[in-house]
This record gives structure tokens, C-alpha cells and sequence, in this order.
């Protein structure tokens, strides 16, 4: 079983990294990472090389999740909620499914993906509402070929609470996990 999980955190120790630790020690098979903030992967341009081409212009560490996401057979996106919404990095990075669109719409082929689960993963400590992050997260889910996804697991309060002390949060985890390993 492989699981890629995109990181839309810049905090190395912080509350998407303790809540995705939890994950990681729980749940088998190969697990690819990838940290938006820390990923050489630029955003979309829009140079529509892609509407003519099979591939996308730029050649970075976007490559490795195309090469992933059609293999995987599951993808956690996990994030800080920031004014609503997931991190700008993680946005960049999500620009480049662009490719994906493109091949459809413009070329007519489509990427054939392996059926995969999905999660969203989304902690915050703010007075904003979770539901339009988790909504965006979904869609880019099943724009990556999830066909069933677990309801997202929030922890919301993390000015008050850090997630790895917030029980519902961290059993939310534990509930992917299992979620994952159902056949």
C-alpha cells in the first residue's frame, strides 16, 4: 500500500506535523511525503504547454507526485488553516494538477489513476470556520482520482490546544488509518 501525504505546513514540529507523526507511526505500508514549503515545485504559470503536450514545462519536484498519484492508493492533504483556507504553498502546488485538466479538456486523454482513498487533515487556531478549506482540500482530492474520502479531521482550537492533546483530533487520525487499511 502506498500513501502520499502533502504537507501544506511550514512548522516542522508544529500541529499538522504532531497530528501527520501520528499518522505515519499508525499506518503501514510505503508512505512518500512531500512539504509544499520546503518542495522546489513552482506554481502553475499558465504557459498551456500542457494543453498540447503530455507533459508538464516545468521540470521540478512536481514530477515525483506525477509519477505517485496515478500508483497510490491513498492521499492525505494535511494543513494549517490560514484565513480560512489551506496554505498558499499548498495552493502553488496544487496549481500544477492544471496538467491534469488540460490533458482532458484540451487533448482528450485522461490519466488513468489507480482507485485511492482520501483525507484531509486541517488544524487551526483561529475564529474562521474549517469548512471552505476542507472543501477546497476535497475537491482537489477527487481531482487526484480519490473516489471515497473520510470526513475531515479538524483540530480547531490550537491557540488553547495543541492537536496532539486534542482527543478528537487525534482519534480523527487513528480513524484514517483505519479508513485506509479497509479493503
Amino acid at each position: 500500500m502506498k500513501t502520499l501525504i502533502l504537507n501544506g505546513s511550514p512548522r516542522k514540529h508544529g500541529d499538522t506535523a504532531s497530528l501527520l507523526e501520528i499518522f505515519r507511526c499508525g499506518m503501514g505500508g510505503e508512505i512518500f511525503q512531500t512539504d509544499a514549503y520546503y518542495a522546489e515545485i513552482s506554481p502553475c504559470t499558465d504557459c498551456r504547454f500542457c494543453r498540447t503536450h503530455p507533459a508538464c514545462a516545468v521540470k521540478d519536484g512536481m514530477q515525483e507526485i506525477y509519477d505517485l498519484l496515478p500508483e497510490c492508493d491513498n492521499i492525505v492533504i494535511a494543513s494549517p488553516i490560514y484565513f480560512a483556507e489551506i496554505t498558499g504553498k499548498l495552493l502553488d502546488l496544487f496549481s500544477r494538477l492544471q496538467y491534469y485538466y488540460n490533458s482532458r479538456f484540451y487533448r482528450g486523454e485522461r490519466i488513468v489513476f489507480k482507485p485511492k482513498k482520501g483525507a484531509v487533515i486541517l488544524v487551526g487556531g483561529g475564529s474562521w470556520s474549517a469548512d471552505r478549506a476542507a472543501e477546497t482540500a476535497a475537491c482537489l482530492l477527487k481531482e487526484m482520482g480519490a473516489s471515497e474520502i473520510h470526513p475531515p479531521v479538524i483540530s480547531h482550537n490550537t491557540d488553547r490546544l495543541p492537536a496532539v492533546k486534542d482527543t478528537a483530533a487525534t482519534d480523527g487520525v487513528r480513524s484514517i488509518i483505519r479508513f485506509f487499511e479497509q479493503v
